[in-house]
């Protein structure tokens, strides 16, 4: 990986520093407030939004439905958590509808999303079903629009 992207993806946005003098606040309340909303749970990290396209030769996303069974006294949130904890696993949520959790996974491949899922996910105590969608393009990533004026139209980013 580009050594720049992965201390981006590893480190913060932006200094204290840099952060005190956009917002006109010191610096020490700036650290303040950062170390009050890590505190609180609320700062969990610094991520950079990637075109996905950038990481398409070495990534393959998926989308998992999966369907699961309550535990009596710990409902959905003792499985979903253990799911949650697996590498692969990028997020998984807990949903209303025709599944439980909707768990995002990336991987090296196709096959390597495959045998996560029959090896590890629906072997697991408590997981009733799952459906797995590859996902082949993106058009928007966390709120920015992902410019394709150049990219290939004849071929999915993902592709076996």
């Amino acid at each position: 990986m580009n050594p720049v992207l992965k201390l981006m993806l590893e480190g913060e946005a932006l200094s204290t520093a840099q952060m005190a003098e956009v917002l006109r606040m010191d610096a020490a309340q700036v650290e303040k407030e950062l170390a009050t909303l890590k505190a609180q749970g609320v700062l969990l990290g610094w991520r950079p939004v990637l075109n996905p396209d950038y990481l398409a030769e070495n990534q393959v996303f998926a989308v998992i439905e999966v369907k699961i069974s309550p535990e009596r006294e710990g409902g959905f949130d003792r499985l979903a958590t253990r799911i949650a904890k697996f590498e692969q696993v990028r997020s998984c949520y807990l949903m209303s509808g025709a599944y439980d959790l909707m768990v995002i996974v990336s991987a090296h491949n196709l096959r390597e999303i495959a045998a996560f899922v029959f090896e590890r996910l629906a072997t697991l105590h408590g997981v009733v079903s799952t459906a797995t969608h590859f996902m082949l393009r993106a058009y928007k990533e966390q709120g920015y629009l992902l410019a394709r004026e150049h990219a290939p139209a004849d071929k999915p980013a993902v592709s076996a």
